[in-house]
């Protein structure tokens, strides 16, 4: 398992390639990458993601954690980065490894709900109209709820 919380960009493609080669019975890996979109406006100018650190290592690995023993994974990866971002930058990927793909693709899933409903990171949205903070989302709490 591995939790990743940078400013920098991420290599996908290498993080894919590297991820899962040390197991010799993962029968799936499934990877989800979270892009910046703009707004339905067109104006978003950056999107500013902040969190505190240690805390939101821990709170991402006791996640992952969780998912590890929900299903049978052979690795979990979490990237998340933090910072100034602007639309179309990568902010986030999940991959899990699993022998079966049910296990992989609903582990990465009930991930996914997890970070964009809990997870301890503060989003504030920077357009031509101002600052505004990113408020949940009644639909993301329903996601996480099925969990």
């Amino acid at each position: 398992m591995r939790i990743l919380v940078q400013a920098e960009p991420f290599d996908q493609a290498a993080e894919i390639a590297a991820f899962g080669q040390d197991h010799d019975n993962v029968g799936a890996v499934v990877t989800f990458t979270g892009i910046v979109r703009n707004s339905d406006a067109g104006d978003l100018t950056c999107m500013q993601i902040e969190h505190y650190p240690g805390m939101t290592e821990k709170a991402l690995t006791q996640i992952a954690e969780q998912a590890q023993s929900r299903w049978e994974l052979n690795d979990v990866l979490v990237i998340h980065r933090h910072g100034e971002l602007r639309p179309g930058d990568q902010i986030m990927m999940v991959a899990t490894a699993a022998r079966h793909r049910r296990a992989a693709f609903e582990a990465a899933d009930f991930l996914m709900d997890y970070l964009k409903s809990r997870a301890p990171f503060w989003k504030r949205e920077m357009t031509s109209e101002g600052a505004a903070w990113v408020a949940a989302k009644d639909e993301d709490e329903d996601a996480l709820s099925r969990w």
